[in-house]
């Protein structure tokens, strides 16, 4: 039963919950209605009882949570499940050729080539004002993470003493080897394998946000995470950005002005640590408008800014959204190898600053060509580079 305002004004749909409801009743089966919840709704007569399978976060997630669902309730199931011959059909008949040749794709994943051995839990000697300790995290300039009744960093005792001289003083009480206490966590002090692994996660991203705001990024509070975008003062519009250096030069633009409004690439970057540690990375395009004066306003409405990515980057193709993640890449690491992410004096995590490869065993044939209304004439994300992009 799909669960929504509009669904439940629909007198089709309230006279099929009626004789569900009956069934439910003649079976003694109080759980034999399974509401889908698609939106916020108005509580329902007869469904007060039930237990909602929540698809507000996406259908992927609730299918995986109503499959759960069915299979606690012993829902009876095929073991071998058949698929429609007429949707194979419908399927092969949009899907996309593949060619039995190899190709070399680029993932969205940065890999983590160092990261120090082992992480510090801290504990105070003596009392002190809590609230001091946790107003005065923010402002340390390296990343912590509260837990019981101290706080893990990578920063040394002395480093720690010395941020933190006026709340108090503070000794480690346990040097945690790092890839075993994200796998298992630290059971002897409380700390769980979850929550070992959700405090490096967020150690690892708050380390990701101050490199990229060191180095003028702006940052942009999206409805789970933070993305950060090139700036004006960073990058022009229309300014062509290089990328891949050894070998054929290529350059792909990170701002201009399309539809009336400015755009402008941003990547929002998220810790991994399975198979191995490694962040994954999410395209973000953020649009503005000018004034007047030559400065922009950044547009609040989030349906806006939603409209705008569908209409302005529907025709970009795949190699433009990889020309502008490894020009974004470029300038985040000022043309270094590697992006060098600070977690205390002299302790660093360190990121390759190019993707990591792989080989997928087919390829595709699929058009270089843009939409006919494409506003940008990228042509070193369209094929081959011009003549003058290419290195002396």
């Amino acid at each position: 039963m799909l669960c929504s305002d509009e669904t439940f004004a629909n007198e089709d749909v309230s006279d099929d919950l009626a004789v569900a409801r009956e069934i439910a009743a003649e079976l003694g089966d109080a759980k034999f209605i399974v509401p889908l919840r698609i939106k916020t709704h108005k509580k329902v007569h007869g469904l007060g009882d039930t237990v909602s399978v929540n698809f507000n976060k996406g259908r992927a997630e609730g299918l995986e949570h109503l499959l759960e669902t069915l299979k606690r309730q012993k829902t009876p199931r095929s073991e071998t499940p058949q698929i429609n011959s007429n949707w194979e059909i419908f399927r092969r008949r949009g899907a996309v050729a593949l060619s039995a040749q190899p190709e070399r794709l680029t993932s969205n994943w940065l890999h983590v080539s160092e990261a120090p051995d082992s992480l510090n839990y801290f504990e105070p000697v003596g009392s002190i004002d809590r609230s001091s300790l946790s107003r005065a995290f923010p402002g340390m300039p390296y990343p912590v993470v509260p837990n019981g009744a101290g706080f893990l960093s990578f920063a040394s005792a002395d480093e720690v003493n010395t941020t933190l001289s006026d709340v108090g003083r503070f000794e480690v009480k346990k040097s945690l080897e790092l890839t075993a206490f994200v796998a298992e966590g630290y059971p002897r002090l409380g700390i769980g394998r979850r929550v070992a692994s959700n405090a490096v996660f967020s150690i690892f991203k708050v380390a990701w946000a101050k490199y990229s705001m060191a180095r003028g990024l702006v940052e942009h509070r999206y409805s789970t995470n933070s993305g950060f975008h090139v700036s004006p003062d960073g990058v022009k519009l229309g300014q062509r950005i290089p990328w891949r250096r050894q070998g054929e030069q290529r350059w792909s633009m990170l701002r201009n002005a399309a539809k009336g409004h400015i755009w402008a690439y941003g990547l929002t970057a998220i810790p991994s640590f399975a198979p191995f540690f490694h962040f994954k990375l999410k395209a973000r395009v953020l649009f503005s408008i000018e004034n007047p004066d030559g400065s922009e306003l950044r547009l609040d409405d989030a349906k806006r800014q939603h409209r705008l990515r569908r209409s302005v980057c529907k025709g970009w193709r795949n190699k433009q959204w990889h020309g502008r993640l490894l020009a974004y890449l470029e300038y985040l690491s000022e043309e270094s190898a590697y992006l060098r992410l600070p977690l205390a004096p002299d302790q660093y995590l360190v990121l390759d600053a190019t993707p990591v490869l792989f080989t997928s065993p087919v390829s595709t044939a699929l058009p270089d060509q843009m939409d006919d209304e494409d506003e940008e004439k990228d042509a070193s994300t369209l094929g081959r580079p011009e003549p003058d992009e290419v290195e002396a």
